[in-house]
């Protein structure tokens, strides 16, 4: 009988049983297959030819069908690949691992051998669309960093010129604030700051899509603050009144959500500071009661975000100043962010949009900001429909996903999204609150500079405006570059360690 020990839930065999072992890792092969081309199928039924990317990642969903973690232990006792790594190369490693395994046993090779171009074909891929989307990788570091300026760089160029020479290689503009002609502003002088260093620096403008903010608000008690047990109201229109018992009430910048929200619905306020749930609802206004707060308590200001994780919205992702802005952002953007986009629809309405304008070159990327349940849920179709229309990225937005999905499934989420985006060869940006201490006052926890090395495994990080983010962008460069040195993606890289000599033992 085969020895075995318990590990992680599943069973593992421990004995020399390579015949076991080719069998088991035929078997799991049989099944990619088999599920990849159905997935391949699919994907080109519904959103039209798939390249490469798109066709590893259909085997990437096949083979993450499985709960591989005994095969994984198994191989790893023989000095064998673990598949821990094959996100961006499924069927290459699943070959590579069974000529090994056949090797290893004296028996012919049941596949043939990948080469090194097949089996780092992926990378090549992803390396190429993040180039396209991102601009070329900058020397020294395999991520990017990408800045949001704030409303002064449109009229100080001096300050866009700083930043490009800190190591800034993307700037971002959101359209949700200012207006074209800031906008413009900021863009040329983004284009001169990259003519004066020497380096391309590209553009992302960020249309702001509907967002869901408190507008007017009113207080019983302007000094209190918002604690666990109070009650607050949202009103769809007009001006908002105190009822009740209530400590305070807002309107809102959708009033339509107010008529969607039904009993029971979670409402989170700024990023999650404040969390409620709805006790009460005619259509014209909700009553929630708060459920968790942070220390101390908050209170309910104007233009702060609001979060809806259990509402069905039906929000089009593009609103009519959205459509008012893109004609504006094609003649100026190297890259459109895309908010609220959750279906492959989506995409198309966009495109149909940017048509509509006749002025769109097919260069202009497109960032899908991934933000809420429905978008990751849709993210190999998304990713899918997009494929080889244009340069194409994704954000993975942590702010508002940790607010819709949960703060403790983010961690989960991040990674998983990296992994379908590495599967796909699409390339993606780490996004909201990265060093964000730093950046605001000017000393990093360590809890952000421990997320901000995370954020190497992505093609890009960006950063927020604040007074300090000349020097978060100081910090992460060199962050980064020596992150470049140990870890790529998911793979160790195991350069020699400084930090230690003989005279330690």
């Amino acid at each position: 009988m085969t020895d075995t020990v318990s590990y992680a839930h599943a069973v593992v065999p421990t004995g020399d049983d390579r015949t076991g072992l080719a069998a088991d890792l035929a078997a799991l092969r049989d099944a990619v297959v088999a599920d990849g081309e159905a997935r391949r199928a699919a994907f080109a039924a519904a959103h039209g030819p798939i390249g490469p990317g798109i066709a590893n990642l259909a085997d990437y969903l096949a083979l993450r069908r499985h709960d591989i973690r005994p095969l994984q232990r198994a191989l790893m006792a023989r000095g064998l690949s673990s598949l821990g790594r094959a996100e961006s190369r499924v069927l290459p490693t699943l070959d590579a691992v069974a000529v090994a395994l056949a090797a290893l046993a004296g028996r012919p090779a049941p596949v043939e051998a990948p080469g090194d171009d097949a089996f780092f074909a992926g990378e090549r891929l992803l390396a190429a669309n993040a180039d396209a989307a991102l601009g070329p990788r900058p020397a020294g570091r395999d991520t990017r960093i990408m800045v949001t300026l704030p409303s002064e760089a449109a009229g100080d160029p001096g300050l866009v010129l700083d930043l490009a020479r800190r190591g800034m290689d993307i700037a971002r503009i959101n359209c949700a604030h200012d207006g074209i002609v800031a906008w413009e502003a900021m863009a040329r002088a983004v284009r001169t700051a990259g003519e004066i260093v020497g380096r391309p620096i590209r553009v992302l403008m960020d249309i702001a899509g509907p967002k869901i903010r408190t507008e007017a608000v009113v207080a019983a008690d302007k000094a209190r603050r918002i604690v666990v047990g109070d009650t607050f109201s949202l009103v769809a229109g007009g001006t908002p009144e105190i009822v009740g018992d209530a400590v305070a009430a807002a309107s809102v910048s959708l009033p339509e959500i107010v008529t969607r929200i039904g009993v029971g619905d979670r409402v989170l306020y700024n990023d999650g500071k404040m969390e409620a749930r709805v006790e009460a609802a005619d259509g014209a206004s909700a009553l929630l009661r708060v459920t968790r707060v942070r220390a101390g308590g908050v209170k309910l200001k104007p233009e702060k975000g609001l979060n809806l994780p259990d509402t069905a919205l039906g929000l089009s992702p593009l609103t009519a100043k959205d459509i008012q802005d893109l004609a504006a952002v094609v003649r100026t953007a190297d890259m459109i962010g895309y908010s609220f986009v959750s279906r492959p629809e989506d995409i198309d309405l966009l495109e149909t949009v940017l048509a509509d304008t006749g002025l769109v070159p097919p260069s202009l990327g497109l960032v899908a900001k991934i933000e809420r349940p429905e978008a990751v849920a849709n993210l190999p179709a998304l990713m899918a429909r997009v494929a080889g229309r244009r340069p194409f990225a994704v954000m993975i937005a942590r702010g508002d996903l940790a607010a819709e999905i949960g703060f403790e499934r983010l961690a989960e989420m991040q990674e998983e999204i990296l992994w379908l985006c590495e599967a796909a060869s699409v390339p993606v940006i780490w996004a909201t609150q990265v060093l964000e201490s730093l950046v605001r006052d000017g000393l990093p926890s360590r809890g952000e500079m421990t997320d901000a090395a995370m954020g190497a495994r992505a093609e890009c990080v960006m950063l927020n405006k604040g007074p300090h983010v000349g020097t978060a962008v100081d910090v992460l460069d060199h962050l980064l570059v020596r992150m470049a040195g140990h870890v790529h993606k998911k793979t160790p890289m195991l350069r020699a360690l400084g930090a230690w000599s003989p005279s330690d033992a």
